[in-house]
């Protein structure tokens, strides 16, 4: 019976999914939602529906209250796995859902919460997430960091430096540095230029890289309104690539920030007791930034041993409109 039941759940969520190639936003949210849940509810109905219950009326039990339940009374891998039905649905009707979460006496639930807010209104989201970054647990601070960068709101920029300036654990000021980039303030680009500024240490190489690429990200989100990067974006010939038209020719104009941050990338992408990943992330931030200060050394990475560089730095030429 349960396996029929399941069979029978499954196929009225695939009718209605393929019944029309366009559905409105809450009802494709309600849709996945029953799609992705399907055997947890077929579970919870099983061993807690009434005797009288119908079939049909197991078979379409609220999903909401089955993750509510999931969340208030199951152990901490049934909240966990709520919390990512939950997240894989996208939507703020279904996020709703985590913010009890939020406060679990759980760090790993705490954490994972986090992730699985991030699709309310961005203002909304950040003010759940600030009281996060300062959570006992050091897990719970990064993944906070990170949800707020997928938040995407500068209203939590100046926390986040903070975080990055301040907080104890490399990994949570790792994340703090990450999600300033996917942001986009270029407030924070004079306080990323200074981690550059400071000499490779060990154990720093993805603080450094996270601030190169966020420098590269917030010049991208100016120029093009996108903050996705992909470098290189293939090893195909010219023609074959998406080289975006630049808003600003040299960002440097009208963002001053960028003029110190230019200066710090240039030497970083000349430096070779920098990382590899470190360079090849300042070689398209400077690309993104536009400044002709950095032509030269660009240029100079078009045959060295690192193929991935040379590509991102072709890539980067072809924004200042140079073909070799």
């Amino acid at each position: 019976m349960i396996f029929e039941t399941k069979r029978r759940g499954e196929n009225v969520a695939r009718s209605r999914l393929s019944s029309s190639p366009v559905l409105a936003r809450s009802r494709r949210c309600l849709l996945f939602f029953l799609v992705s849940a399907c055997i947890a509810v077929q579970s919870f109905a099983q061993d807690t529906a009434p005797p009288n219950f119908t079939q049909q009326q197991i078979d379409w039990l609220p999903v909401e209250i089955y993750l509510q339940n999931q969340l208030r009374t199951g152990n901490v891998e049934a909240k966990r796995e709520a919390l990512f039905q939950i997240r894989n649905l996208r939507c703020g009707k279904a996020s709703l859902l985590a913010i009890p979460a939020l406060t679990d006496k759980s760090e790993i639930v705490r954490a994972t919460a986090a992730s699985s807010v991030i699709f309310l209104p961005a203002d909304e989201a950040v003010g759940l997430l600030l009281p996060l970054l300062n959570d006992k647990a050091e897990f719970v601070r990064r993944e906070a960091a990170y949800a707020l960068g997928k938040a995407g709101s500068n209203t939590a920029t100046g926390t986040l430096l903070l975080i990055l300036q301040k907080d104890k654990i490399l990994e949570v000021r790792n994340a703090s540095a990450a999600a300033l980039g996917e942001i986009g303030d270029v407030g924070a680009v004079p306080a990323l230029t200074a981690i550059l500024n400071n000499r490779p240490a060990d154990g720093d190489e993805f603080l450094r890289r996270s601030a190169a690429r966020s420098i590269g990200q917030i010049a991208q989100m100016i120029q093009s309104g996108k903050s996705k990067v992909l470098t290189p974006q293939n090893f195909l010939p010219d023609k074959f690539r998406e080289i975006e038209t630049r808003k600003y020719p040299d960002l440097t104009g009208q963002f001053p920030a960028f003029g110190p941050a230019t200066a710090e990338l240039i030497r970083v992408l000349q430096s070779s007791s920098e990382a590899a990943d470190t360079r090849r992330e300042a070689a398209f931030a400077l690309g993104a930034i536009g400044d002709p200060s950095a032509i030269s050394a660009l240029a100079s990475n078009l045959s060295g041993t690192d193929p991935y560089l040379s590509e991102i730095a072709r890539e980067a030429l072809l924004k200042f409109g140079k073909t070799k």
